[in-house]
């Protein structure tokens, strides 16, 4: 089979295949971010207006919280389907749910119009949305990676993953718009509902090319050749043979969500706690950053590979601590050219984009989304969850806290390259157990 030959060139069916997953990546991260954006807005059409101004903000923070956390659920739901059933029908369930549950959220009541039923909806609707993109992320690495041939599948994995942050930047874009056309009370009153009914639409035009997709030739080959294990159910397959892959999945997880959360989303408040940088001029070095962020994503992906990952995941880390605390004690210095240490940092951090090939080769064809959508939700879920709130805790006394964790992540980077680099074979990724 040409995509599964190490030396094949890429088909143009599987160039079209990869901008297809791009696309959709980019819309199924913005369809995720949009609630992090409004979410004192839409509390406050959901909630009572009486209620604390405090606790009014928790209720909001706690729904898109929601999101998160029904992430490993629906990996775990979903995956084990995407495993015996077909990668292409899960694709098409994730996207069809996240797209319907964003028009259902559009059109939701709210609060004054039916009470407590309004928030309930919508935190169900939160549920599904989260559950939907769980499997989403995984599922969009394995169905590149099984589609390409193998010498390209760490750039192809690498746009996938640059794609996520397009979908960042265009909802900086997006809400900056928003608020620049719409008062306070606007957007309390009708205005909330625009981001979701974009998404929505959004959601729904990757389908106008839905016919020119075509299964995985991985599952393809399984199903034909019938040499997965007994039909045993992947979950089964998965603990019984993949311990040792769940566990450096999940530390190669920590590293990406470790430093996607903290670069890409909560860095401008964590600075914003102790430093007082220009506004104006720190909201276009973020962004920046994120751009420079995407360029690294892709130039990581173009020079690693199964072979040389451990050697280019160390230098990438030494790196990325290096311009962290660059970065910081820059910072305190004054902050005079931001725009070049944002955009070195952004740079350092697209090491990001090299770990989803590895992810997906951990995995052997009949359990692969299976293990990459558990280890990556469940340890998503962790580090969404808990590290937010330390950070944001810790920095109100320690100014440098951010940076310290990020070395921290690097460290481990630092260890799990030295690993790969050691490690004598890796296993083929047409492997089935």
């Amino acid at each position: 089979m040409p995509s599964r030959s190490e030396y094949a060139l890429m088909s143009s069916i599987d160039r079209n295949m990869v901008l297809f997953i791009c696309f959709s990546s980019a819309i199924a991260f913005f369809d995720f971010l949009i609630y992090l954006y409004i979410a004192d807005t839409v509390a406050l059409a959901f909630f009572p207006a009486n209620i604390d101004p405090n606790v009014n903000n928790l209720q909001g923070f706690g729904l898109f919280a929601v999101g998160y956390l029904a992430r490993p659920l629906g990996g775990i739901i979903f995956s084990g389907y995407g495993d015996t059933k077909g990668r292409k029908p899960v694709l098409l369930i994730s996207i069809l749910v996240t797209a319907s549950s964003l028009l259902a959220m559009a059109l939701l009541p709210t609060y004054a119009q039916w009470g407590l039923l309004a928030p309930a909806l919508f935190i169900l609707l939160r549920l599904i949305q989260g559950m939907a993109f769980g499997v989403y992320v995984p599922l969009a690495w394995v169905f590149v990676a099984e589609h390409v041939p193998r010498q390209y599948l760490s750039a192809g994995c690498s746009y996938v993953t640059a794609s996520l942050f397009v979908g960042v930047l265009f909802s900086n874009a997006f809400f900056v718009w928003l608020n620049a056309n719409m008062t306070a009370e606007q957007l309390v009153d009708y205005g909330w509902r625009l981001p979701f009914f974009v998404a929505a639409i959004l959601s729904f035009l990757p389908l106008l090319a839905w016919r020119f997709i075509h299964e995985s030739p991985f599952f393809v080959e399984m199903v034909t050749s019938k040499s997965s294990s007994d039909g045993a159910k992947p979950f089964s397959l998965l603990f019984k043979y993949c311990k040792h892959s769940i566990f450096i999945a999940m530390l190669l997880t920590f590293i990406v969500s470790s430093i996607t959360i903290v670069v890409v989303l909560l860095l401008p408040d964590l600075i914003a706690l102790r430093f007082t940088p220009d506004s104006d001029l720190f909201e276009l070095s973020h962004s920046l950053g994120i751009v420079f962020m995407i360029f690294g994503c892709v130039f990581y992906g173009l020079i690693s590979n199964y072979q040389n990952f451990g050697k280019i995941l160390v230098i990438g880390s030494v790196l990325l601590i290096g311009q962290i605390f660059a970065f910081y004690y820059h910072l305190d210095a004054g902050g005079d050219y931001i725009l070049i240490m944002y955009a070195l940092l952004g740079f350092c951090a697209g090491i990001v984009g090299m770990v989803p090939a590895i992810l997906v080769q951990l995995f052997p064809t009949n359990v692969r989304l299976t293990g990459l959508a558990f280890s990556y939700n469940i340890t998503y879920a962790i580090v969404g969850g808990l590290v937010p709130f330390a950070l944001g805790y810790i920095t109100m006394f320690v100014s440098f806290t951010p940076a310290l964790y990020i070395a921290f992540v690097g460290l481990i980077g630092i260890i799990m390259g030295l690993y790969f680099y050691n490690l004598p074979e890796f296993k083929q990724i047409d492997e089935l157990i």
